[in-house]
């Protein structure tokens, strides 16, 4: 009886809709019912004889597809369930429906891309595991460069009170100390001949206003004056001639405060600039000579060469850079020199040649010291802000 059921519910037809999914009829729930009792009851679908061999043709246990499809749910017969000795022991099995053609497609062109692309992503835990390596690399790194820089700056600054408070030795060059300090002292007498001669500057651009507006009041008072006409004339002349001498020599010593400023602010600036890096280069040489030599009157144990060893590399880095700034100081000092004295020639010679033609009165003199100096006057129509504006 088992072979006969089991022979007509593997050639039944049941009606599929085109998305594969059987339709349900409410007045057949008793029959179907019956039938999944007879699927649970069938053989087992894994054994490869029973699937491949089949009842009419058809494999066991699979719903076929296909233009078969026709009888509708309704003319099914209605199967008797089956109990009893015969009631299988194994758990139910789950019906295999047949892919349709457009998923089997899908489907292989999917695994088609999976397998041609050789590219794998990076697992998580293994990017993880290289961002917190990096992260601890560079703090590592960070806490190395702080920590010297500590060791380095307390050595200096017990070096640098040692000194103070005269119970620590310091290496002294007496002729570049000497240099260094007449530099110095140079430096400020010139920034106080700098600040005189912009003071100069100022006021004498007063007097040029006034003499300047001075000038117009006598020429108004000309006009307007008949019995006095030839009086106001020639003293609106006089005080239009000293404001163009006015404005020739104001040139000059605007010439003047400019080349000072750029050798004061700029040129002795950046030799100074280098005197403080080898001031402090002086310092940190200082600072660990003074540490190897305690090191070398202590003991000499095993921990002890270790660390006179160490101190022996930094001690020798150190005098290096402390000599190699020396000798740059040397240079730019001897440049810095010879370039003041070039430059204070020029300037001074100018200063004192444009005072005396204006003083005395001498408008040819005083214009070809000018020419004489490469110092072009701005016209008075100009745009550009005024020598007093750019100070």
């Amino acid at each position: 009886m088992t072979d006969r059921l089991m022979s007509k519910a593997a050639t039944m037809e049941i009606p599929i809709h085109g998305n594969g999914d059987s339709r349900r009829l409410a007045e057949d729930d008793g029959l179907e019912q019956d039938l999944q009792q007879v699927m649970v009851s069938g053989p087992n679908l894994n054994e490869t004889s029973i699937v491949s061999g089949g009842y009419g043709g058809t494999a066991e246990g699979i719903i076929p597809t296909g233009s078969a499809l026709k009888a509708p749910l309704s003319a099914l017969p209605r199967v008797p369930s089956i109990s009893g000795p015969l009631a299988p022991s194994h758990p139910p099995r789950r019906l295999l429906i047949s892919p349709s053609p457009l998923a089997a497609s899908r489907i292989a062109s999917q695994a088609a891309a999976a397998s041609g692309s050789n590219v794998r992503p990076a697992h998580p835990d293994l990017a993880a595991a290289g961002d917190e390596a990096a992260t601890r690399g560079v703090a590592v790194e960070k806490f190395d460069m702080v920590k010297k820089w500590g060791i380095n700056t307390y050595k200096c600054t017990k070096q640098l009170l040692s000194e103070r408070f005269g119970r620590g030795s310091r290496t002294v060059d007496l002729e570049l100390e000497t240099q260094i300090e007449l530099l110095r002292d140079t430096k400020q007498k010139y920034e106080g001949v700098l600040g005189l001669a912009r003071a100069l500057t100022h006021h004498f651009y007063s007097l040029v206003q006034t003499q300047h507006a001075l000038a117009d009041a006598f020429s108004d008072l000309s006009q307007k004056s008949p019995e006095l006409q030839e009086e106001f004339g020639y003293n609106a002349e006089t005080q239009k001639l000293l404001c163009k001498n006015g404005e020739t020599l104001l040139g000059a010593v605007n010439f003047f405060v400019s080349s000072i400023n750029t050798l004061v602010n700029k040129t002795m600036e950046d030799t100074l600039m280098t005197v403080k890096q080898y001031e402090a280069a002086r310092l940190e040489y200082d600072a660990y000579r003074t540490d190897l030599e305690e090191l070398n009157l202590g003991p000499r144990d095993a921990g002890t060469l270790c660390r006179l060893d160490a101190a022996q590399a930094n001690f020798q880095a150190h005098r290096a850079k402390y000599e190699k700034l020396r000798a740059d100081v040397a240079v730019k000092l001897k440049f810095l020199e010879e370039n003041k004295v070039k430059v204070m020639h020029k300037q001074l010679l100018l200063f004192h040649n444009a005072i005396s033609a204006y003083f005395a009165g001498n408008q040819q003199q005083l214009e070809q010291t000018l020419k004489q100096f490469n110092i072009k006057l701005k016209s008075p129509g100009a745009d550009k802000p005024s020598w007093l504006e750019e100070q």
